[in-house]
């Protein structure tokens, strides 16, 4: 293993104290505006569209947004509590207890002080994340690439193929922004802000079993590493006190809801029966194959297409030496939706917050000869986003 893939502050980085935190946050908020107008606009675009298009066909671009497929279930649990369970026709029950508690608990409360209904609050809470979680993509990609590139990579998770979502009352805003963030704290050697990002990460959404494990896995190999170099095992777990305390903080989100889960239902593995109620239980890839396997084969042939590309995608990844917290949460983001049983449809969503597979197509991009090039190639990018946004959002299903 590299240094390179280990390190978590860059040699020429400013110590933490030399700055004020209120100018140091400025600083960074300056530095970061120009990635947080890429995006910015490359979003309003796609809700332009989305407006367009619904006027055209006499649908509601903002229940869309607010007010259809999983928003609905936080917005219940935001009102009421939890408590709600749908039975299907097979005899399958849906219960709100397979959300996390974080989304519908800013919904209930923004909407306690202000004008705004749960359905207001979330999608008040989704753009505002959207805002943050580009501030960290870009920071991570500006850490490891330098600035130029961070405001490609913002952009560039702004046009993924669902960044519809991100516009949506739903949780991928949220839990990408303190993804992000988590794995800035760490580069930066932040280790107790990264631990309490990821608890409220693991209030979020399950995938935050991703960045726990990129934490986890990262201070391991630090400490054997070190212990190997001849430091003893005292000294070294001394000298890296504070990266033990963030690891040991990190999955306490996540297993407070699961245990809130398993004690309100009697059974210690509820949460896991209530996902494998909807469907969403771990199959290792057998509900993924047999959904290709079903395809007519043009259609069977151009998603193992998208499939090698995403594979490629990883490739590229490891071979950018990307830094080990940052490989491993994207690695594991990626098998998780991968190897789940649930919906096919969902997965590109469950996907996008594995924002650092963008960041081979970032570099890409900034090594084209003019800057004009670049933008022209994201414009182009963010209107077929736009427009696959609002066909899919005005379709039936789910995303």
């Amino acid at each position: 293993m590299s240094d390179n893939q280990l390190r978590t502050r860059t040699p020429d980085a400013p110590a933490p104290r030399s700055i004020a935190p209120g100018p140091r946050a400025t600083a960074a908020l300056r530095a970061a505006a120009p990635a947080l107008a890429v995006y910015a606009a490359v979003r309003a675009l796609g809700l332009l569209v989305l407006w367009a298009a619904a006027s055209a066909t006499g649908k509601d671009a903002l229940t869309r947004l607010s007010g259809r497929w999983d928003s609905v279930w936080y917005q219940r649990i935001a009102e009421d509590g939890y408590g709600y369970t749908v039975t299907l026709p097979d005899g399958a029950l849906h219960s709100d207890l397979a959300f996390f508690p974080l989304l519908p608990a800013l919904e209930r409360g923004i909407s306690e002080v202000t004008p705004l209904t749960p359905g207001g609050a979330g999608l008040l809470v989704a753009w505002s994340a959207g805002l943050l979680a580009a501030w960290g993509v870009f920071a991570v990609g500006a850490h490891l690439h330098g600035r130029r590139t961070g405001v490609v990579l913002a952009a560039l998770w702004g046009v993924y193929p669902t960044a519809f979502v991100q516009s949506m009352a739903y949780t991928e805003t949220l839990f990408t922004a303190l993804a992000a963030w988590t794995l800035y704290a760490v580069l930066t050697g932040r280790w107790i802000a990264a631990g309490a990002l990821c608890v409220l990460a693991g209030l979020t959404r399950p995938s935050a079993a991703a960045l726990i494990a990129a934490l986890a896995i990262t201070a391991a190999v630090t400490l054997v590493r070190e212990c190997r170099a001849g430091g003893g095992a005292g000294p070294v777990l001394r000298r890296n006190g504070r990266m033990i305390a963030g690891v040991a903080l990190a999955p306490l989100g996540w297993l407070a809801y699961v245990v809130f889960v398993a004690v309100r239902e009697g059974s210690p593995f509820a949460y896991f029966d209530v996902q494998a109620q909807w469907g969403n239980n771990i199959d290792g890839g057998r509900a993924l194959a047999s959904f290709i396997a079903g395809l007519p084969w043009p259609a069977a042939l151009g998603l193992c297409a998208a499939l090698g590309l995403l594979g490629w995608l990883v490739v590229l990844c490891v071979r950018q030496r990307q830094p080990l917290p940052v490989l491993v949460y994207t690695l594991a983001i990626v098998v998780i939706s991968l190897i789940g049983a649930g919906y096919f449809g969902s997965r590109p969503r469950l996907m996008m917050p594995a924002f650092p597979l963008l960041l081979p197509p970032a570099v890409a991009l900034m090594r084209l000869r003019t800057t004009g090039r670049a933008a022209a190639v994201l414009a182009v990018l963010a209107c077929l986003s736009a427009g696959y946004g609002a066909w899919t959002l005005l379709g039936a299903g789910p995303p």
